[in-house]
């Protein structure tokens, strides 16, 4: 089973920037569908960003798209969450996710399709 670690959560002003890391130890595969999503106070859990940890396309919500960029390091096992123009409304703990099942990219946007989850960041962005 894989483990998920995150880090690089932190406060920061409207506008600036941050990047999220999420460390994957464990039985890591290829096949993995990975992604991100935030869970701001007293709100529900919602999707960010997903793609196939093998490359291929990747899955934005329409509240990050064109702010927000998904990458992966193999060698380094890690994912990473860019985040920049960021608004005070991004605030949340973040997430990073992992499911070995063939899950469409499209489909990754529902939560109960992963089954592997880090203890999260907090992100606060002050206005």
């Amino acid at each position: 089973q894989v483990q998920l670690v995150e880090s690089g959560g932190g406060l920061v002003q409207a506008g600036g920037s941050l990047r999220l890391s999420c460390v994957a130890s464990g039985r890591t595969r290829s096949n993995y569908r990975v992604g991100w999503f935030r869970q701001a106070p007293g709100k529900e859990r919602e999707f960010v960003a997903a793609f196939p940890w093998s490359g291929g396309s990747t899955y934005y919500a329409d509240s990050v798209k064109g702010r927000f960029t998904i990458s992966r390091d193999n060698a380094k096992n890690t994912m990473y969450l860019q985040m920049n123009s960021l608004k005070p409304e991004d605030t949340a703990v973040y997430y990073c996710a992992a499911t070995s099942a063939p899950v469409p990219v499209n489909l990754l946007s529902n939560d109960r399709y992963f089954d592997v989850w880090g203890q999260g960041t907090l992100v606060t962005v002050s206005s």
